[in-house]
Parts: C-alpha cells; structure tokens; sequence
C-alpha cells in the first residue's frame, strides 16, 4: 500500500468508527452517511467499510427502516463518475437490501472504478440472490459474465453465461461467448500460451475432458450416455438414496429424447408412490413441462421448413394446448402440496389467467405479490385480470399502484405496465388521462407496440366534433 493510500485508508477509519458508535445508539440513516462519507477516501475498504454498512442495512431494515424517497432515488440514481456512482447506488442499497438492481448499479460502477475487492464481494452477493430467485435474471446473468470477464475470473464468467444460456437456450450469441470464455479458461488454466511442461498439462486429460463436458451449455452426445451410465451405476450401489434418484433423472433427461425422458418421469413417479414424497412428483412434472415445450420447438422448427403443410401447422397449437393444460394442472398440485410457496401461487395464478379463470386467479395473485420479487408482475397480472372482467376502474386503481411501485421508469416493464393504464383509462372512457400516457410512451418509444396508431385514434376522436 502506497503511503498515500494508506493515509486516506486512516482518514476513512475515522469515518467508519463514527459509524459504528452511531450505529449502536440507533441512528441508522446518520451512520450510513458516515459509511460512505468513509468510503469516499477508501473505495474498495470491503471490511472495514461496505461489509459493516450491509450488516447495518439488514439491522436497520429489521427495526423497520423506510425505504429511500422517490426524490432520493431520482437524485441518487446518477453521478458523472465510477465512485460517485457506486456510493449513490450504495446509498440506495442501504436503505432497501432487497431491491437487486442497486446492488447491480453498484457492481458496475465498482468494475468502471476498478474497486476490485468490492466488485467480486458483489458480483458474488448478486449471483447467490439471482440463483435463489424464482424467476432469475437473464440480464443478472449477462451483467455478472461481463463483470467476472473484467476481474480476470472466467471460470465464474463461464458459469454466470451458462445460467443465462439456460435462460435462453435458442440464444446463438450466448452459445458462441459460452465457447469462447470456455476456451479462454482452458487455455488460462492449462497455461498453453506460456512456457512449461506441455505433458503436466495433459497428464489428467481424461478427467479434464471430462469435466470440460459437463460445463459445456452445449453436452456432446458421449458424455450424455457416459452420465447415464455412471447414475445408474451409483443408483445400483444404493437405491434408495435419493440424490441417487434425482442424479438419473436429470442425466436421463438430459439425453433430450421422448424415451430417455419417460423413463426419468417413470422413475420419478414410482418413486413418489414408494416414498408419498411430492419431490418426486413435482420433478417429474418439470422434465414432463420441458419435455413439451422441446417438443414444440421442434414442431415450429418444421412448420418454418413446410409453412403450407396443414398437419404441420396443426401440431405446435395442438402441442400448446397440451402443455397448457398440463401445467395447469401440475402448478395446482404443487399449491395444494405446498400451500405457503409463493413462488408457486404465482406460477398457479399465471396458468388460470392464460386459461381465462380470472376470479380464481386474483386470490393467488394477491398472495404472490406479498413475495418483494414477484411483487409488480403480480400486480401487473392482477390488473389485467380486472380489466378482463371489465373491471377498468379497479384495474386503473391497480396498475398505478404497479407504477409507483416501480423504481425504475423507461425500461420495457415501466412501459408495459402505462400502456396498460392507459388501455385502463381507454376503456373505461377516460380519453384525456389514456391519451396522455400513450404520448408519453411514445416521446419514450415510439416503436413500443401499437402506441403511435392509439395516439392518432384518440386525438381524432378527441377532435371530432361533437355532432359526427
């Protein structure tokens, strides 16, 4: 450490021991200003500064600390450089630990500001939250592969562009940055470009190969066989060990074919009857779920090759319906079997909406958004349902709690959920109020859906004389 760093590192201790007395008095929203006052001399202080400061955001949001002000968030989501906008983010952060996107503000501006310590803490942080996540991010997953590739760790950036790949399997581009940073890894680890034992290298490639299988996105033929084989053979050693059970399945359905994927939902099945443990059920379930919609790739794949065939058209909608109606059923026994899992609620309230059964989806909407990250699809679907029924002014009232609900307000779910309102306030004869809003989108995106047609419909309405 430089004499010069070591000098602001004290002067950032001072601040930081400030912080902690104020913190034990209870002045929460004083000894955050302290923390970050403190970090402005020592940015990437992790232990002396940003680990004490998100333990005492967790105790603050214990003692039921209030969220920032929509005023704070307009003026602190900003700053011209990396470290003002890292402790704005922070600020933010502080103040709401369950909002993601400021952690991930943070982290971009951490790599910008080549705060390196500070950076892998939160890309690590974010990536355990986004894994747990009932729906992860694929853009979490993106921003954190960039964020790995600059700190120099591939083989975190490798498994962050394998979650997003997963996420978005028909992705051409992730598949490619998939191979590249795999090779990039491969060559950093077995140190090909630089001098040495070229045999050390390769002594172990078997294994290595082997284990380079594995994390492909992309699994060869061989190692799927090969991993089935294995499974079974560790089934056979002891066949009621349940990681055993599950370990087969999933290599079985990995081989992406209707026979290897039956005998897993076989498997899975049984063993549910054996045991009366729903696990199994509900695995079966998920691998029956992408087992469909495999195959409806498949059939779509093939009506793009035949576009005038008819039985070609006709399959990808009879296939729909099926799983449509599968998962239906599926999502409402695993809310009878698991009856305070929001995640599932909402999952169950998303399948009788697309089924039409609005009344009963809105009970199990309203209970899902009680989960902080289901809280705005929720509610946008909850509104949606009220706008169905003809509900329009219970949908307004709805869609405008999703809209101040909202942080952030020019991004593709701020849109969606105003040209909702807006249809809302169309509908339900408020021509002045949806006009407005369908402008405003369009100043934003005029591309964004049918939002330029909506606009010259309602003002020609809005001119048309009274008498016409």
């Amino acid at each position: 450490m430089s004499e010069e760093s070591a000098l602001d590192l004290a002067k950032a201790k001072v601040f930081f021991e400030k912080a902690r007395k104020v913190t034990e008095t209870g002045n929460f929203d004083y000894a955050v200003e302290m923390y970050l006052d403190g970090l402005r001399y020592a940015p990437d202080a992790l232990r002396e500064g940003h680990l004490p400061l998100c333990e005492l955001s967790l105790q603050r949001k214990g003692k039921g600390g209030k969220k920032p002000t929509m005023v704070e968030r307009v003026k602190r989501l900003r700053g011209k450089m990396p470290l003002e906008q890292m402790l704005n983010a922070e600020y933010l952060f502080a103040k709401d630990p369950d909002h993601l996107p400021y952690a991930e503000a943070m982290l971009k501006a951490a790599v910008a500001g080549g705060y390196t310590k500070t950076a892998q803490w939160l890309a690590n942080l974010i990536f355990q939250t986004n894994n747990a996540a009932g729906k992860p991010s694929v853009h979490t997953y993106i921003l954190l592969k960039d964020s790995y590739v600059a700190l120099g760790q591939l083989d975190k950036a490798l498994a962050a562009c394998q979650h997003a790949h997963r996420l978005k399997p028909d992705d051409g581009d992730l598949a490619e940055e998939c191979k590249n940073i795999s090779a990039e890894l491969t060559m950093a680890s077995g140190k090909y470009d630089t001098e040495g034992d070229f045999r050390q290298s390769i002594k172990d490639s078997d294994t290595q190969a082997k284990l380079y299988s594995q994390d492909r996105v992309v699994k060869t033929e061989d190692y799927r066989i090969s991993a089935v084989e294995d499974a079974r053979k560790k089934l056979v050693q002891n066949p009621t060990l349940s990681k055993n059970i599950f370990e087969l399945a999933e290599a079985l359905s990995d081989m992406q074919t209707d026979e290897a994927e039956n005998q897993a939902i076989g498997l899975l099945e049984n063993t549910y009857k054996t045991k009366n443990d729903f696990t199994f059920k509900q695995r079966a379930g998920l691998i029956k779920v992408k087992q469909l919609k495999r195959k409806i790739r498949q059939a779509q794949a093939v009506l793009n090759a035949s576009p005038d065939d008819a039985q070609a058209k006709a399959e990808p909608e009879a296939l729909t319906t099926q799983l449509n109606n599968f998962e239906l059923q599926y999502y409402q026994l695993c809310v009878q079997n698991y009856p305070t899992d929001l995640h599932l609620k909402y999952e169950y309230g998303v399948r009788l909406l697309r089924n039409k059964q609005y009344n009963e989806a809105i009970p199990l909407l309203q209970e899902a958004q009680k989960d902080p990250r289901r809280k705005i699809p929720a509610l946008d679907k909850i509104g949606y349902c009220f706008f169905m029924k003809g509900w329009f002014t219970d949908a307004i009232d709805v869609f405008t709690q999703a809209i101040d609900s909202y942080e952030i307000k020019d991004d593709s779910i701020a849109k969606e959920l105003r040209y909702n309102l807006a249809r809302a306030y169309e509908e339900n004869g408020n021509t002045e109020e949806a006009l407005d809003i369908f402008r405003k989108i369009a100043q934003l995106d005029f591309a964004f859906r049918d939002v330029g047609q909506r606009v010259d419909k309602l003002r020609s309405k809005k001119d048309k004389p009274a008498n016409q």
